[in-house]
């Protein structure tokens, strides 16, 4: 198997509003829509999404209701403070403050109007805990 692309699909009670906010926050664009369907892209290795409105046809009968929930769409970046200064800047929902792991995570997150957890991680080197 060769996976060309990753794509994400989730069930939104609001398209518009999660498309408006991953084009608006984190440089997603539009590369197809319609009624209740927005498809999204990036130009680097992002994920591209998928949101389809709850009850869409499409789905079977038993996903159509289930709405993406419990679900943290986590992106690796580079420049995590610059990324949360220019976020901040801008207004975007920031949820969770910037913080470091002992095991070297760095990361904040964003809730976009539908609840879908966005967390922007960057990896720096863990604390050496047998420094002197």
């Amino acid at each position: 198997m060769n996976v060309t692309t990753s794509t994400l699909s989730l069930t939104v009670a609001d398209v518009d509003a999660s498309r408006d906010f991953l084009c608006t926050y984190l440089g997603y664009q539009v590369a197809m829509a319609a009624d209740g369907f927005a498809s999204l892209t990036r130009g680097d290795a992002a994920a591209d999404i998928v949101l389809l409105r709850r009850g869409a046809e499409v789905l079977p009968p038993e996903q159509r209701d289930r709405l993406a929930t419990g679900l943290i769409l986590a992106l690796t970046v580079t420049g995590i403070e610059t990324e949360e200064r220019r976020l901040r800047e801008a207004g975007a929902p920031i949820t969770m403050p910037l913080r470091q792991e002992p095991w070297g995570e760095r990361l904040f997150q964003l809730t976009d109007p539908n609840g879908i957890v966005v967390q922007l991680v960057e990896w720096a080197a863990p604390e050496d805990e047998n420094a002197a």
